[in-house]
């Protein structure tokens, strides 16, 4: 049997020479940032078990160390996963810097092991795996239980498995990951100890290591019904969902971080969120585009005030605390057009921000007067006249836009960017004038409105 590596993401199967031992197959599955969810759920991997051979092993570094804002090697066999893209307490990773380290997994005696699985998740270059993995029973004359860098592991009692590298041929491969180590002969071999030796899969900066959230090892004697008994184990998202009003995307609303947000999230955040989203996907649509039909937002206390990763929404509960009746539901109206208008290029930042700016304060809220001439009569003095300063500045020059040349400006340009076809001189093709112009324009306006020679500093 040929040795292989089976790649499965987005129904797509990708077959290449892989450093295995003879009869061993890597099976790698994969969600974008946008497919990820809580669950873990794959067409090809096993999801993760919470009471497999690992569950009871004892996990220790050989080499390198554990990064301080890791959740530390307990998140490795404890069975609970992440509930959002980037949650480094919930996972296992190396010093940032560091080209990763060995890790050992002692399974207390020697078993027949079937399968051996691994799972990560992170928006970014944290997501993708790249491993050796060893295996060793423990008995040979020269075995050396925890071989440092340096130490050819196979010169000293141990077996190499299978090598594992996860990473796409372009991009950051951010996402989460199933990898299945397996035999096509039913089972791996008879092993005590597992060694990983685990390197970065990126050393453009100090932050290319993997995201690791749960290893398992399946026993060869584990029926398969009771391996797939355990993934049901897998505890559901803390928290409660809710159907749109137009009844075509699910919002699963996670609370476990932050339980005294749950009753203002159901009677404040929701009834907002399910009447809104179907029209920000109709304010934002375009040719050929369908909105996602579910996201989650999870709620924590964290640095910031909120962000968005394709379909994961997360916010800080503890600022959200403070705007319980100021701009919290108005802060998630905006991360809800971030999930709308998922772009996967470059586009100004101006621009993204703006636009989730203009449709939160001139749309949902213009009650609020979060960014018109009453909030800029308020702040002009202090602010920059630039059009492309983002958020709210830019979300006035858009509305003034809107309002004076072209009703659909926003839709437009969104249109483009959700397509990587936006560049400066589509401006001049729907109003008639240039990106600049349009700003100079604005600005002259807005000051005469103050009635100041220079509203800003």
């Amino acid at each position: 049997m040929k040795n292989c590596l089976m790649w499965v993401a987005a129904g797509c199967f990708f077959l290449g020479a892989a450093g295995t031992e003879a009869g061993t197959k890597v099976t790698v599955a994969y969600h974008n940032n946008d497919g990820a969810t809580p669950a873990f759920e794959f067409k090809s991997v096993p999801g993760p078990s919470m009471n497999d051979a690992a569950t009871t092993a004892k996990f220790s570094i050989v080499d390198g160390g554990a990064d301080s804002n890791s959740g530390g090697l307990g998140k490795l066999n404890d069975g609970k996963l992440p509930v959002d893209a980037d949650q480094p307490e919930e996972n296992f990773f190396f010093d940032a810097g560091s080209d990763g380290g060995r890790l050992r997994v002692d399974l207390g005696g020697v078993i027949n092991v079937r399968q051996v699985n691994t799972y990560s998740w992170h928006p970014g270059p944290r997501g993708p795996q790249l491993y050796k993995l060893y295996a060793a029973d423990g008995t040979a004359t020269n075995f050396n239980p925890a071989p440092k860098r340096g130490v050819v592991p196979g010169q000293c009692g141990w077996t190499l498995v299978a090598s594992v590298d996860t990473r796409p041929k372009s991009g950051d491969g951010g996402g989460q990951y199933g990898v299945s180590i397996a035999d096509t002969g039913g089972h791996l071999g008879r092993f005590r100890c597992l060694l990983f030796d685990v390197s970065a899969t990126e050393r453009d900066d100090d932050f290319g290591n993997t995201f690791f959230s749960e290893i398992d090892v399946v026993a060869a004697d584990a029926p398969t019904a009771a391996v797939a008994a355990a993934r049901g184990t897998v505890a559901p998202v803390p928290g409660f969902t809710a159907q749109t009003a137009d009844g075509k995307c699910t919002i699963a609303i996670n609370t476990e971080l932050a339980p005294g947000l749950k009753e203002w999230a159901e009677s404040k955040l929701v009834p907002a969120l399910v009447e809104w989203y179907p029209k920000i996907t109709e304010l934002l649509a375009s040719d050929g585009y369908t909105a996602p039909d579910h996201f989650q937002i999870t709620l924590k206390p964290m640095d910031g005030v909120a962000y968005t990763s394709g379909r994961n929404v997360v916010a800080n509960s503890e600022w959200l605390k403070t705007e319980l009746d100021g701009q919290a539901v108005g802060s998630l109206i905006h991360e809800a057009v971030h999930v709308v208008q998922h772009f996967d290029g470059e586009n100004p930042g101006w621009l993204v921000e703006g636009s989730a700016d203009y449709i939160r304060w001139f749309k949902y809220e213009p009650q609020s007067h979060g960014a018109d001439l009453v909030w800029l009569r308020k702040h002009g003095g202090k602010l920059s006249p630039k059009y492309n300063a983002g958020y709210r500045l830019t979300a006035n020059f858009l509305n003034w836009v809107s309002e004076k040349y072209d009703q659909d400006i926003v839709s437009q340009m969104n249109a483009a960017m959700r397509e990587n076809k936006y560049d400066a001189g589509l401006w001049k093709k729907y109003t008639g004038k240039t990106e600049t112009a349009l700003g100079d324009e604005w600005k002259q306006e807005v000051m005469a409105q103050l009635g100041q020679a220079s509203p800003f500093k």
